[in-house]
């Protein structure tokens, strides 16, 4: 029996963990690791303590900002980030694994913290319908390794 590399380990739980997410658009997760230890977790939704779109509005969700965005949602890497930040939990060199590649806002926040690498599910350029992943453009630009996400042979 072959075993799993961590990489594929980490994306699988953001697979899963995504499924937690009250968002009635789309369901995204993310694994923050270090030195081969999960440090954070987190799925896109609303603060905790708001409303829970899935339930408050069934079917279309939360309302949009002027942007399009969602109203309440803040992002599944940020709720990992925002909880690793909250535990005083250094990210520095941290790797983080999601299912839709960052946001240029989520990208900023990223490289801010000081993770080094991210691998990602899908495209949040072709979910969004944009011409390119600004946020891997911009983590690429300053250093910061990106991959898109390839299950390894076992």
């Amino acid at each position: 029996m072959s075993r799993p590399s961590f990489d594929d380990i980490y994306m699988d739980l953001a697979q899963s963990i995504a499924v937690k997410s009250h968002c009635v658009k789309i369901k995204v997760g993310a694994v923050l690791a270090k030195d081969t230890r999960i440090v954070s977790l987190g799925y896109n939704g609303p603060p905790a303590g708001t409303h829970n779109c899935d339930q408050e509005w069934p079917g279309k969700g939360c309302a949009r900002d002027s942007k399009g965005s969602c109203y309440l949602a803040l992002h599944a890497e940020e709720n990992a980030i925002l909880y690793a930040a909250k535990n005083k939990v250094e990210l520095q060199d941290a790797t983080l694994y999601v299912t839709l590649s960052p946001c240029l806002s989520c990208a900023r926040t990223i490289y801010t913290m000081g993770i080094r690498k991210v691998y990602y599910l899908n495209s949040y350029a072709e979910y969004k319908g944009l011409e390119s992943d600004e946020g891997v453009d911009f983590l690429r630009k300053f250093g910061v390794v990106v991959n898109k996400y390839v299950k390894s042979d076992n």
